[in-house]
């Protein structure tokens, strides 16, 4: 039976959950999928998006020149790992051990000069520079997350797609249509999920509004009251049956117990707990990965990894990346605080590879694609006004893809020798989204069809097939 067409908002008072906030966005609801036993199985293909917002310097992380002059090599040396020939940063021992499941691109850049967060990150989320105002392309870009909402159905979870600690702005980092769902509509913007009071590493994590209102014995109460008020109505309308099992779907998805089981991460062994990191960002990734567990089809997952031991206020939960050093005010980018590597880096590797090893270890690395990277790279030469740190730098960045397809153990693309720019196989964030899209299994000229308007393709890449084997 093919049930009928319908707005979120009818859909959720036919659903008897009307007391809900319906600004709340993300909902995609379908019908379960069981294997032999009985067992809910999760659904196929979905990606989880590591955002390291502020953009990571690519020279002391995952794209080290140690031949270069010292104002540019930076005071870390490279490490050797599983993958002979693939050099990490020092400070990556872990991810060192993992390198056979990831493959590192050190070519990607921004097709234009893009210094700022706000544009950088516009393009590197949208598949588009904002400059395409100007062409006469509306700024209503849908993110990628919500491309994939829309492109893969889902079947078991009443959130589609995810967004684990929004990121600050406008008119810093995010544009508004990121939140929005851009012209695909609110059905396919992402959740909310976190803040920087309220994150998976605190012991008192709050549910999504989404769920917390969703009280199983509150909803049984709606539903007997609807039944009454509507039976009559239901039976004399020809399409009542249909909304009479449209409305069970919403019952079914508000009150069944995997997608909020997704949140209760006290069910994780303390030990794999703690093999993320008892901070944000690991337990953010933890979080992640339970939710697609339970059916999430694409979860973005803010970088933030907290504020260092003694500091209050400091990485603000958009920007652990953004290390400008003195420039700014945020310390030296090389020290053990809320803006220094010695800090952040530490947690990135060890919160990054426990999540690629338990992937792997639960079998879901297959059709699970993980893909971390920032808005853009740092300066080669390091600042040295101040305490030493790296300003923006879109000319040439790093960044990881895992799983969905992808083969490990590879580099792709090399920079010049001192990372300033791609010297081959440039990649662009266009090619990043279509690859994003052909490992899921989106057609990326299907996006934007039957909104009303004549569009463009949603990115104008092409897939990096050398990626896959």
């Amino acid at each position: 039976m093919k049930l009928p067409k319908t707005s979120r908002r009818r859909f959720l008072q036919a659903g008897g959950v009307g007391l809900l906030n319906l600004a709340v966005p993300g909902l995609v609801v379908g019908k379960d999928k069981f294997d032999a036993s009985g067992k809910a199985v999760s659904s196929k293909k979905c990606c989880i998006f590591l955002l390291l917002c502020g953009g990571p310097s690519h020279i002391d992380t995952w794209d080290l020149k140690p031949e270069a002059p010292s104002e540019i090599r930076g005071p870390y040396k490279p490490i050797r790992t599983k993958v002979p020939g693939m050099q990490l940063s020092e400070l990556h021992p872990q991810l060192a051990k993992v390198t056979d499941q990831f493959c590192l691109i050190r070519s990607v850049h921004h097709p234009r000069p893009i210094n700022n967060h706000f544009d950088a990150m516009h393009n590197l989320l949208c598949g588009q520079v904002v400059e395409r105002v100007r062409e006469g392309v509306p700024d209503d870009l849908p993110y990628i997350g919500s491309v994939v909402a829309k492109g893969l159905s889902n079947e078991r979870n009443l959130i589609s797609n995810a967004w684990l600690i929004k990121c600050v702005g406008p008119p810093v980092f995010c544009a508004p249509n990121l939140g929005s769902g851009g012209y695909l509509g609110s059905a396919y913007a992402p959740v909310f999920i976190g803040s920087a009071d309220n994150h998976p590493a605190m012991p008192k994590f709050r549910l999504p509004e989404i769920y917390d209102t969703a009280d199983p014995a509150r909803l049984q109460e709606r539903r007997k009251l609807l039944d009454a008020l509507e039976s009559d109505r239901l039976a004399a309308d020809a399409g009542g049956k249909d909304w009479s099992e449209l409305r069970e779907l919403a019952y079914d998805a508000m009150t069944r117990p995997e997608g909020r089981a997704a949140f209760e991460l006290n069910r994780e062994p303390v030990a794999v707990r703690e093999r993320y990191g008892m901070h944000p960002l690991g337990q953010n990734l933890l979080l992640a990965r339970r939710m697609v567990e339970a059916g999430v089809r694409f979860v973005t997952v803010n970088g933030w990894v907290g504020s260092a031991p003694g500091e209050t206020g400091g990485g603000p939960p958009s920007s652990s990346w953004d290390m400008h050093g003195g420039n700014m005010g945020m310390g030296n980018a090389f020290s053990d605080g809320s803006y220094g590597m010695n800090f952040c880096l530490p947690r990135l590797d060890q919160a990054l590879s426990a999540l690629l090893t338990d992937l792997k270890d639960r079998g879901l690395l297959d059709d699970t694609l993980v893909v971390a990277m920032g808005e853009f790279g740092r300066t080669p030469v390091i600042l040295t006004q101040g305490p030493p740190g790296r300003q923006h730098w879109p000319q040439c960045f790093s960044a990881i893809m895992a799983g969905g397809g992808i083969r490990g153990g590879a580099v792709y693309g090399e920079s010049d020798k001192t990372a300033s720019a791609p010297k081959s196989n440039p990649v662009t964030p266009q090619d990043i989204h279509a690859t994003v899209l052909h490992a899921l299994g989106v057609p990326l000229s299907d996006i934007g069809k039957n909104t009303g308007i004549i569009r463009p393709p949603f990115s104008s890449g092409k897939p990096i097939m050398a990626l896959f084997g």
